[in-house]
């Protein structure tokens, strides 16, 4: 089982769901910098934070009477958006990471796809029985098509579930000050961009003592910092609002990435797809286009 956290109380889950049990999402805009062949590459995220009914035989989203009530269960789904330009090209990048919303929270499903002028690319994995399968198509020569075959550690740490788990929905994992090593999977975003198959290692997970201000586009927050140490090289920080909805406000990896909370809003943005819809955009610190 991988990464192994709770509701704190009865009280917490009922709290979550009288936030998150509204029909609506958390869209966070962030200011980017994602680094790529060698320079910080400025660009704009987009994070999306929904709850939704998933089915697991389909590993897919569960449309309403389609499917037995045992095969459906509550996710925390994230939508990971990145945009960036490299010199005349971009490259438009999305990972949605699937948490089941229960003891535990464990990772039900992560995929992935990049688009740029080159090629495109597909990767998904699929937690199952204490092994993590998955399936990548590329582009590229030397990888095409292809498949993963994981073992899933006890308390392994996927880094695509991190923007999810260090939020604090799911109870203490860490308490203030504290620290414990992981078994750490890499993002499927990052196995992409280093060219690099994907394996288990080891990382050193903490959270900070004590609660710090923090100044973004967005506003002033008083956050906790979580960071990840890798075994290897490399260290992720992760900074939360300290007080719900427990907001990531700033994010940094390896190289120079970064990411700044430019706003944030709630909606139901599938609904939102008519023109003047984009008329939301800058509540998320975006332009219009």
């Amino acid at each position: 089982m991988a990464l192994v956290l709770g509701f704190a109380s009865p009280g917490r889950a009922q709290d979550f769901w009288a936030h998150w049990g509204d029909n609506k999402a958390e869209l966070n805009g962030y200011r980017l910098t994602q680094p790529r062949y060698g320079s910080p590459r400025p660009g704009t995220a987009v994070f999306i934070f929904v709850t939704e009914d998933f089915s697991d035989t389909l590993r897919v989203k569960a449309d309403p009477g389609k499917h037995p009530a045992s095969d459906v269960y509550p996710v925390m789904k994230l939508n990971a958006v990145r945009e960036f330009q490299t010199g005349i090209y971009g490259y438009k990048v999305m990972t949605s990471t699937f948490l089941r919303v229960a003891p535990g929270w464990p990772v039900a499903k992560v995929s992935f796809s990049s688009q740029e002028w080159c090629g495109n690319v597909y990767h998904h994995l699929l937690p199952r029985n204490g092994r993590v399968g998955g399936l990548f198509h590329s582009y590229f020569d030397g990888e095409a098509d292809g498949s993963d075959d994981l073992a899933l550690p006890d308390g392994g740490v996927f880094e695509d579930a991190l923007p999810i788990l260090v939020r604090g929905w799911n109870g203490a994992y860490l308490k203030p000050g504290e620290s414990r090593s992981v078994a750490f999977l890499p993002s499927l975003l990052r196995a992409r961009l280093d060219h690099r198959k994907l394996a288990w290692g080891k990382a050193q997970v903490a959270r900070a003592a004590e609660v710090t201000s923090v100044a973004v586009p967005a506003g002033r927050f008083k956050v906790y910092a979580w960071t990840v140490e890798v075994e290897g090289g490399g260290k992720l920080t992760y900074e939360v609002e300290a007080e719900p909805p427990y907001r990531l406000v700033r994010f940094t990896g390896g190289g120079g990435e970064e990411g700044v909370l430019l706003g944030s809003k709630r909606l139901a943005y599938w609904m939102m797809n008519e023109p003047g819809g984009e008329k939301a955009l800058p509540d998320l610190g975006l332009k219009v286009p």
